[in-house]
């Protein structure tokens, strides 16, 4: 069952899972990460986290927040959790560096508006 008092946190975990691709980012370009297969799949694992995250914020909150598609951000997740062997590099990469530059104030500025409730 998922915790309605837990969004904060799971918040927390997408942006911690997004700062810590940025920053790998910069020291592995894609095509030197796909020829890794631990840091490219480093890659993969922290998006996947992102999406689990997602996909346990409780359901109110998600339609609280209708303005944000956690649907493609779930559907990510399931592919990569259950399509693992489907895995193009393009996707992942479009979305680590077109999505998430896009997500990454989105959530903050949630986490900014829950934390200013809570105070």
């Amino acid at each position: 069952m998922r915790e309605p008092l837990r969004d904060a946190e799971r918040l927390r975990h997408i942006l911690e899972a997004v700062d810590t691709i940025e920053s790998s980012r910069k020291i592995h370009p894609a095509k030197e990460a796909e020829k890794d297969p631990i840091v490219y799949f480093g890659f993969v694992k922290h998006v996947e986290i992102i999406g689990e995250a997602v996909y346990m914020l409780s359901p109110e909150f998600k339609a609280a927040h209708p303005e944000m598609d956690w649907g493609s951000i779930e559907g990510m997740r399931h592919v990569l959790v259950h399509g693992y062997y489907h895995i193009k590099p393009k996707q992942l990469w479009d979305t680590i560096d077109i999505d998430l530059p896009e997500l990454k104030p989105s959530i903050e500025k949630i986490l900014e508006e829950l934390e200013k409730e809570d105070a």
